[in-house]
């Protein structure tokens, strides 16, 4: 059965988004935002160990839902999919990944930045979609206009999200969860900082909790 990608949202309430450089810190970043409370995360394909990344989690820490980011084509979504991926993700929405999705064996979830990119990923049969980069966009304010015309739209902003401003896109009700970098930055995974990631993932859960 596909995976309920928005109940998945909804319970996650924030989504670590995180570009890892080796793949031996794959697994102990996993465990380190379980062990803060957080089971989703967003590993993107910005680096070349991405893919291998998602793999490595996918196989050790069945625990932890693990998604691709920056999934820019159908062939990345076909890889994404094949190394263990549950869900994807991409910063916009081609006509040709939209065609990929309809036949994706996991839930494809497209970028937006206009009411006319959303209609269209609507029109696509996909009603949940990444708001990106929320806050250049507008931020809450774009959320809130976005409701009234297009109720059936469910997002996840991610983009200048941070924790002082999460609780505002939260509190907009197409809003399913938030994803952002604060959380596991790059500096941290280099340094393989886990406690303080850690710190960061129980920081994040217990303020974002519904």
């Amino acid at each position: 059965m596909s995976l309920d990608i928005q109940d998945l949202f909804r319970r996650a309430r924030v989504l670590p988004v995180v570009s890892i450089e080796s793949v031996n810190d794959a697994v102990p970043l996993a465990k380190a935002l379980l062990a803060g409370g957080l089971n989703a995360i967003e590993v993107t394909l910005r680096t070349t160990a991405g893919l291998a990344c998602i793999e490595a989690i996918a196989a050790v820490v069945p625990d932890m839902a693990v998604g691709a980011g920056t999934v820019l084509s159908p062939a990345d979504l076909r890889a994404v999919a094949a190394a263990g991926a549950q869900f994807a993700l991409s910063p916009g929405a081609t006509p040709e990944l939209l065609v990929a999705a309809r036949t994706s064996p996991i839930p494809f979830v497209p970028g937006v930045a206009s009411a006319s990119e959303v209609m269209a990923v609507l029109a696509a049969g996909l009603t949940t979609m990444k708001l990106f980069p929320a806050a250049i966009l507008g931020g809450p304010a774009w959320l809130k206009a976005l409701h009234g015309p297009l109720g059936q739209a469910m997002f996840c902003p991610t983009g200048g999200v941070s924790l002082d401003n999460a609780h505002a896109y939260l509190a907009e009700p197409n809003v399913l969860c938030v994803g952002g970098t604060w959380i596991a930055p790059s500096d941290l995974i280099a340094a393989g900082d886990w406690p303080a990631i850690t710190a960061r993932a129980a920081a994040a859960a217990s303020a974002l909790s519904a």
